[in-house]
């Protein structure tokens, strides 16, 4: 069962659910926040295990699909060490894997990055998310269902991921098209959610909130996406980086670009997380890159 693009309808995965090849999960984190700056990650796999989508498992992003000995949370683990944890979970080089989460879909865009960055490319998101579901009605279960563990191969493509170093050279006027995907509020340091405000110089604000319909909560059109990116030419850019808090929400980011054309991005996996705690790093107040 091969998938078309990132994204599939709620019409889609109702048709699909009982198909044998597919491995849905859900990967739902809550966020609170942190006094001094941050976040501190809360698991959603007591709200999985109390209903979900028929035939989904769980995923743990924080404490599953992270690097666990990183400083900074939420950092891609060895492609090898990721593509064991998928296996464990049912997942094969022939699976169709969708995911969702509650709330902003940027942990299943994130887990949807992480997988294509390992080279498996059919795995979607569900538009609309959990809550979509919900809305329509559809059947939701407390039951679990189990797979046999996959084989997943690993071939990893590198340039989906930038580091530090990459970033260094973005601030210096001589690296690729940054766009952060964080609030406006936290982007121009109105808020200073990391412990130091700002966004780093040179950088183009577009944030996650606004790549969804307000009403569905799915993404919008390519229409009305590009417009959003129009400032920074990210879309006519021959190389992207997008960035956040953690590595999560700039997903989104991604994946909007991909709806519109732009499959050249990588993601700065330590994004403000990282850079904040460099305190010679800069950043720049204001709503101007």
């Amino acid at each position: 069962m091969k998938l078309d693009g990132p994204l599939v309808s709620t019409d889609w995965l109702a048709q699909h659910l009982n198909e044998p090849g597919l491995r849905l999960f859900d990967a739902t984190i809550f966020l609170k926040h942190k006094p001094e700056g941050g976040y501190i990650p809360d698991s959603g796999r007591t709200q999985w295990q109390a209903e979900h989508i028929p035939g989904a498992g769980f995923l743990d992003v924080y404490q599953e699909l992270s690097d666990t000995t990183c400083e900074v949370s939420f950092m891609m683990p060895a492609p090898a060490d990721f593509a064991a944890t998928m296996a464990g979970h049912g997942v094969s080089d022939d699976s169709t894997v969708v995911l969702y989460n509650q709330g902003f879909p940027m942990w299943a865009t994130r887990v949807w990055w992480m997988l294509r960055s390992i080279g498996f490319d059919n795995v979607a998101v569900l538009n609309g998310g959990y809550e979509k579901w919900k809305k329509e009605g559809r059947p939701v279960t407390a039951e679990v269902t189990r797979h046999a563990p996959g084989t997943l191969s690993v071939r990893p493509r590198a340039d989906m991921w930038v580091g530090k170093d990459a970033m260094l050279d973005v601030v210096a006027g001589k690296g690729p098209v940054t766009v952060n995907a964080l609030a406006p509020a936290v982007y121009s340091g109105e808020k200073n959610q990391y412990g130091r405000a700002g966004h780093l110089p040179g950088t183009y604000n577009v944030y996650y909130g606004d790549l969804l319909d307000p009403t569905t909560g799915e993404f919008l059109p390519p229409e009305k996406l590009r417009p959003l990116f129009a400032q920074s030419s990210a879309l006519e850019s021959e190389r992207v980086i997008a960035y956040c808090g953690g590595g999560i929400s700039a997903t989104m980011d991604a994946l909007a670009m991909l709806v519109c054309g732009q499959s050249k991005v990588a993601i700065y996996d330590g994004s403000m997380s990282e850079w904040v705690k460099d305190a010679s790093l800069p950043l720049k107040l204001g709503k101007e890159p």
